[in-house]
């Protein structure tokens, strides 16, 4: 191994003169690295925040505070709150990779309960239609009793009777 003789000594915060910057040049010529969108939302979305929670001061996240902010408006019946949510879970839910939820197979007591059941309504549903036919008809059958012509006195335009005054229930006898 050759020896170089140096007149000083190499090490931390200390690098060989042949190996030291140039003159001009940075010591980091890209500069600092440069944050994302993404990582600069991440970053402010983690930042913390103080808030008061049924009367004590907490230490939460924006991104808790956001949440929660939009869940409280959604209850208080907010529809542009409520629709961002169910975005929201929607996009959750896909990036987990959740499935839809299958229902469970009906055993057969079960199916046999909902059978009667879908048979119990629509025997109810036809006797309802039933009953508003049948009122229908009693309807239209009144309207027609009541449109037939009943046979009145037919009086001339003063009738002797009347003396010039409208007609009477005694008129009709």
């Amino acid at each position: 191994m050759s020896e170089v003789k140096r007149d000083y000594k190499i090490g931390y915060g200390k690098p060989p003169i042949g190996r030291r910057f140039q003159k001009g040049q940075s010591g980091n010529p890209s500069g600092p690295r440069r944050k994302t969108l993404a990582a600069l939302l991440i970053a402010a979305l983690n930042e913390p925040v103080y808030t008061t929670i049924d009367g004590h001061r907490r230490k939460i996240t924006k991104r808790e505070a956001i949440v929660t902010q939009m869940v409280n408006k959604s209850a208080e019946a907010d529809l542009r709150a409520t629709k961002m949510l169910f975005d929201m879970l929607k996009e959750v839910e896909q990036k987990a990779g959740a499935a839809p939820v299958e229902p469970a197979k009906l055993t057969a007591p079960d199916r046999e309960v909902v059978e009667l059941f879908v048979a119990r309504l629509r025997r109810q549903i036809a006797a309802e239609a039933a009953q508003t036919a049948e009122a229908a008809a009693a309807e239209a059958g009144a309207e027609s009793a009541s449109f037939e012509t009943v046979a009145e006195p037919v009086h001339g335009p003063r009738d002797a009777r009347t003396r010039g005054r409208p007609p009477q229930d005694e008129d009709f006898r």
